[in-house]
């Protein structure tokens, strides 16, 4: 008897590895680690199974997956965002709601990725619309600005506001991939009366909010941890630095999640359009990445003799970096795909000390993807055509399978900025996994992929 209890907790345990949600950015941890085993190690000729496909609006907004649903925030720019709701395994919509958001800025269509708890699906549109909505009615429960609310502009006729100055309206829009903690909805404002804000995820209620922490960028906040203690962090962009002007550096800062308050700032962070959120990397250090060439910085937060915390900088390189999103951190290194405007690094491996393993360089190219950690093994979108099956390792890039499931935007303006320098077939989604499927999108559809069993 007593085996057969053990046998049945076992087996217990494994169906709920293998039915991990992805709920958030970057997956259960908002690490892009899931617990997902039974991975398939061969992939046939013609690659893994393609389950089901569904049409998507233009853009760069990835889905999120809870109790066996999808939820994906699309949007049509002549309208406005759409929350879509698919079931996991047929692919069938099973209920939408829209609201009105008209416009359209450089790399046009949607940008962030929802959250979604036992109640509701939170999402934040391109011009700062936060919506909660009820997962049984499908009408939202509140709604804010995370924009507007504090003093923020929108650009005349929804078109690129050109950012870089103190308030300025990001010139590709706002990008807010929510967090929830306890009962608290956390995004970065980035307006001109704050920089992050705590609504109780609820009702609605504004709880805190921080003045403004420097320029806007495109990074989302992430929680890490401090001798213990959770630490909520924020990136800020960089200013200055052309036709002669003097830098203005950004910052990186560390706020108490349930008050705002802030407890520790490292304020020499050299990125102006910043994107990936900070990289836990254990014992109180951070990873910071960013693209352009810029690299990325690795620092320390250390507790004071007077019990404030301070920060060093351990070292940065410009070796590094990723210029759409956050790297890998798994078994003491890190993976990025340093793919930027001038050079081509690939898909990159880089140790505690900043020392760099290797670069694939263009053989292959991976720029602008996106890339999980699934049962020891990394499965990586290239940022076109490509998925690509890879054990992590510091001694070599080594590819286990890999096999072109996406195509490039049938109505893609050839003369358009966003085609002629992202190309055709901009597939720079976050992707997510559950329950042994991988969702995928580019420009105009939404894949699920079989690869595990």
């Amino acid at each position: 008897m007593k085996k057969l209890v053990i046998l049945t907790f076992a087996l217990a345990i494994s169906s709920a590895l293998l039915a991990q949600d992805w709920p958030q950015f970057m997956g259960p941890n908002r690490n892009s680690i899931t617990q997902q085993d039974n991975l398939l190690k061969t992939w046939p000729e013609s690659g893994p199974e393609v389950l089901w496909k569904v049409n998507v609006g233009i853009g760069y907004g990835g889905p999120v997956i809870k109790d066996g649903k999808v939820y994906l925030l699309d949007r049509d720019d002549k309208t406005g965002d759409i929350m879509r709701c698919f079931d996991l395994n047929t692919g069938d919509e099973l209920w939408t709601f829209e609201y009105e958001s008209a416009g359209e800025v450089m790399f046009p269509g949607s940008r962030s990725v929802p959250i979604v708890d036992d109640k509701h699906v939170y999402s934040c549109g391109p011009y700062g619309h936060t919506y909660c909505i009820d997962l049984e009615t499908h009408q939202p429960v509140w709604k804010a600005n995370v924009w507007t609310d504090f003093g923020g502009a929108l650009p005349e006729g929804g078109g690129p506001g050109f950012g870089g100055g103190a308030g300025s309206f990001p010139t590709w829009a706002i990008s807010q991939c929510p967090l929830i903690y306890g009962d608290l909805l956390i995004l970065a404002s980035q307006a001109p009366e704050a920089g992050v804000v705590a609504y109780d995820k609820n009702s609605g209620e504004l709880k805190w909010k921080t003045p403004s922490l420097g320029l806007t960028g495109y990074v989302s906040p992430i929680i890490v941890k401090i001798d213990g203690n959770d630490h909520l962090v924020m990136i800020t962009a960089s200013g200055g630095g052309r036709g002669g002007q003097p830098v203005e550096p950004g910052s990186v800062v560390g706020m108490d999640p349930l008050t705002g308050e802030v407890i520790w700032e490292f304020n020499d962070w050299v990125c102006r359009i910043p994107v990936p959120s900070a990289v836990d990397a254990g014992d109180n250090k951070l990873l910071i990445a960013g693209g352009y060439e810029l690299g990325a910085l690795m620092i320390q937060v250390e507790k004071q003799a007077d019990g404030t915390y301070g920060t060093k900088e351990l070292f940065r390189t410009e070796e590094f970096g990723d210029q759409t999103k956050t790297p890998l951190f798994y078994d003491g290194y890190f993976y990025a795909e340093f793919g930027t405007n001038s050079t081509r690094d690939g898909l990159t491996c880089m140790n505690m000390d900043g020392e760099i393993m290797w670069k694939t360089k263009r053989d292959p190219d991976f720029n602008k993807g996106s890339m999980i950690v699934a049962n020891d093994m990394i499965l990586a979108t290239d940022g076109t055509n490509t998925l690509y099956l890879i054990e992590p390792s510091p001694e070599a890039f080594k590819p286990v399978a890999s096999a072109e499931i996406l195509g490039s935007n049938p109505d893609a303006d050839e003369n358009s900025m966003s085609t002629r320098f992202g190309g055709a077939t901009q597939n720079w989604a976050p992707i997510a996994m559950a329950d042994g499927k991988l969702l995928i999108r580019d420009q105009n559809q939404m894949l699920c992929v079989k690869v595990a069993e």
